[in-house]
């Protein structure tokens, strides 16, 4: 049974000053300590199927989303080679690695807007 106040407690608990480039081990890290296993994958832009196997759902887009507590963003490269990034919001704020200042994590994601989507439980 998924417990989001775990996971976001988890993610809270673990949050470093600044990126370590490990955003998707402490994302998966989270929603395993929230009670759902999910499959590895080597790439954070690839967390999305594995999400949905698990029973999170893509939120339509085409309507203006809030963001809510435990909502998972899996957000494409901004270049070719580059892994993607995975957070989880917490109610307030995006935290991966890090707490972010907004959805994208850094500025190159910030000017690019690169692709993304963001599962619910």
């Amino acid at each position: 049974m998924w417990d989001q106040d775990k996971a976001i407690a988890e993610l809270q608990k673990n949050a470093l000053v600044s990126s370590s480039r490990r955003c998707a081990q402490y994302v998966r890290t989270a929603i395993e300590a929230g009670g759902i296993f999910l499959s590895r994958e080597a790439d954070a832009k690839n967390y999305g199927r594995s999400l949905q196997v698990a029973g999170f759902r893509v939120v339509n887009r085409n309507s203006c989303i809030i963001p809510q507590r435990g909502d998972v963003v899996v957000i494409q490269p901004v270049q070719a080679g580059n892994p993607g990034h995975m957070a989880m919001y917490d109610g307030q704020i995006w935290i991966s690695d890090f707490k972010q200042r907004t959805m994208y994590p850094g500025p190159e994601y910030r000017k690019h807007e690169p692709d993304f989507a963001i599962y619910r439980k």
